[in-house]
């Protein structure tokens, strides 16, 4: 029976349940008869590897369960991309801390660092059990049902759009549209299920645009101006990665970051809401808003849904098990049943490294400008239900 300490850290963004899964494995590793101390790497590989470790297993049972309802990452986080002159000195940390179990919680990126430091290990005969544990609003890992935080995401930027929905519809007057710009690289979960937000004919949004299909400038415009002829006003959601049909960003961003990929939002000095607002704004001559939240839906824990914080902590515990029965090279998923419920699985973490999960095609309609009931089926058992809001009879 393999023994040792343990090693977990948090990479990337945050999402408001992040701290759920980290739980989910300290109370796991308090338990366990095979690992002796758990650290916490501070800020990410780049810590472990300057010695940055924070003992989990003294900290209090009043912090361990206030994590649940902790927004951002508690050990703090990092986007260090991890080169391959560093796997050395990583060995060299794990083995100088008895380092036997490694769990990182984290997405697409994270899980090509713990892939790497796994295979290099055993590569190299140090005995390590490296575990994935899933993160991240995007929703775009491999694998998985869907990902730890999405729902909660999903919430929050549906509760968003209802409610900025009945501001632009009773501002009409004032604003003839307004956009809303989500967080979606390549893929376009988060836009899509702002579609939640609709209860009756004439709800916002009314168009809704995810970067797997290509932005046509002239449709948008067509189709913006029919929504306002129709209702008074047009509330639109775009997801941060949209390209025209050359490939070109929708944003004009071109700024990478140390991963290879286009910066969007704040970080890129580029804008999709706003560059969207700007045409709009110029072929009907009207006066309109743009809302962006950047990283807020990650870190809003007074949004964060019931069964999103329950399953990220389970997917903490399903790692510590995995490795505890001499499982390596996997990341824990999600899987969802015949009969509606969901359990843990696992799936290589060669499967899940740098690479992003697109929705299907059935999923948007053929206009590329809307979900359909396909994707609606997929998202409801994941959010819980919108408040139900009253209109005067006028």
């Amino acid at each position: 029976m393999l023994k040792g300490n343990a090693l977990v850290g948090q990479s990337g963004g945050p999402t408001s349940v992040i701290n759920s899964s980290l739980q989910g494995v300290i109370k796991a590793a308090l338990k366990s008869s095979m690992i002796e101390t758990l650290y916490g790497m501070r800020y990410g590989i780049d810590g472990f590897m300057a010695g940055n470790l924070v003992d989990l297993t003294s900290q209090s049972s009043s912090v361990i369960e206030g994590l649940t309802s902790t927004p951002s990452s508690a050990l703090g986080s990092s986007r260090y991309k991890l080169k391959d002159e560093d796997l050395p000195k990583v060995r060299e940390s794990l083995e100088k801390h008895n380092i036997r179990f490694f769990f990182l919680i984290g997405g697409n990126d994270t899980m090509d660092t713990i892939h790497r430091v796994e295979a290099y290990c055993r590569k190299t005969g140090y005995e390590l059990r490296g575990i994935g544990i899933p993160k991240t609003v995007d929703n775009d890992l491999f694998g998985t049902h869907y990902t730890p935080g999405f729902p909660s995401a999903a919430r929050y930027n549906a509760l968003s759009v209802q409610q900025s929905g009945r501001l632009a519809r009773d501002m009409q007057k004032v604003d003839s549209f307004v956009i809303y710009q989500t967080i979606g690289r390549d893929a376009g979960w988060l836009a899509a299920s702002t579609a939640l937000a609709r209860k009756e004919e004439g709800d916002a949004p009314h168009l809704i645009y995810c970067p797997e299909r290509p932005f046509r400038k002239d449709e948008f415009i067509e189709d913006a101006k029919e929504c306002i002829e129709k209702y008074g006003y047009v509330s639109i959601v775009v997801s941060e990665g949209l390209k025209y049909p050359d490939g070109t960003p929708v944003s004009a961003s071109e700024r990478k970051d140390k991963f290879g990929n286009i910066e969007y939002g704040a970080m890129g000095g580029s804008s999709v809401g706003m560059n969207v607002h700007r045409i709009l704004a110029d072929a009907t001559g009207l006066r309109g808003e743009f809302q962006i939240t950047e990283s807020l839906p990650m870190c809003a824990i007074d949004r964060a849904e019931k069964s999103d914080i329950e399953r990220a902590v389970g997917c903490g515990m399903e790692a510590v098990k995995l490795a505890e029965a001499d499982e390596t090279g996997y990341m824990v998923t999600i899987t969802r049943n015949s009969e509606g419920t969901f359990d843990f699985g696992k799936v290589p973490l060669s499967d899940v490294a740098v690479k992003a999960k697109e929705m299907s095609p059935e999923m948007i309609n053929e206009r590329g400008n809307n979900v359909t009931e396909t994707f609606l089926e997929y998202i409801r058992p994941l959010v819980s239900p919108l408040p139900d809001y009253v209109s005067l009879e006028l």
